[in-house]
């Protein structure tokens, strides 16, 4: 597994990553993690890997998109002084234009997006191990759905520069997509973006393969 032996992994991102999480700081008892994929992420590895402890904090802010995630980056990730980190943005930067159309300044055009995403890989990966990238994602099996289509960009954005900067990424929308193959959207989230447990385990299994997470240890 990627993640060595009592080294820190922080998530960042936005709701779907915070998922009540404790604030300030996403790590402790009870439900400090939130009850999202980060919370199943550090379940499995303790429960299967109890002899590889690792640090997990979560730091998703609600809300958040690219610009506010890169506005607050050295407070809210920097300065905890992780070894890892996951990125998972861009679902807001790309909703805004269909929730609040009329709203224009709210949402995060493409090109900025991929360009917060490189000045906090350039400010991140020379202080840490690694960095995780995960991709956006919306549960519309019809591709040609408007933001479907429109989220599959920034999912792109994400798997180019996984690719560029030879980075794990945890492919949420690929994931998905499996798995509406046989099962319909509002099984996994009421509203095709905020997961319940199940879509959460989706979420986990697919960052689990990201990091190397030995699969034979669950059985």
């Amino acid at each position: 597994m990627l993640i060595g032996k009592n080294e820190r992994l922080i998530f960042t991102g936005d709701s779907v990553t915070d998922v009540g999480r404790a604030h300030p700081i996403g790590e402790g008892r009870d439900h400090s993690l939130g009850d999202g994929y980060p919370l199943f992420v550090d379940a499995i590895i303790r429960a299967w890997m109890p002899d590889h402890p690792i640090r997990v904090t979560n730091m998703g802010v609600s809300g958040y998109r690219s610009r506010d995630l890169l506005n607050g980056w050295q407070a809210e990730c920097l300065d905890l002084l992780p070894d890892w980190v996951s990125i998972c943005i861009g679902i807001n930067d790309c909703w805004r234009k269909y929730d609040v159309p009329f709203q224009k300044e709210r949402a995060i055009g493409l090109e900025e997006y991929e360009e917060n995403l490189r000045i906090i890989l350039d400010r991140t990966l020379p202080h840490v191990k690694g960095v995780i990238m995960c991709t956006p994602y919306y549960l519309e099996p019809n591709r040609q759905d408007r933001m479907r289509a429109d989220m599959d960009r920034y999912s792109d954005v994400c798997r180019k520069l996984a690719a560029e900067f030879s980075l794990p990424l945890a492919d949420f929308q690929a994931a998905f997509d499996e798995a509406l193959e046989y099962i319909y959207p509002s099984t996994f989230t009421w509203d095709r973006i905020h997961p319940n447990p199940s879509g959460h385990m989706v979420m986990a299994k697919a960052f689990l393969k990201a990091i190397g997470f030995p699969i034979e240890k669950a059985w």
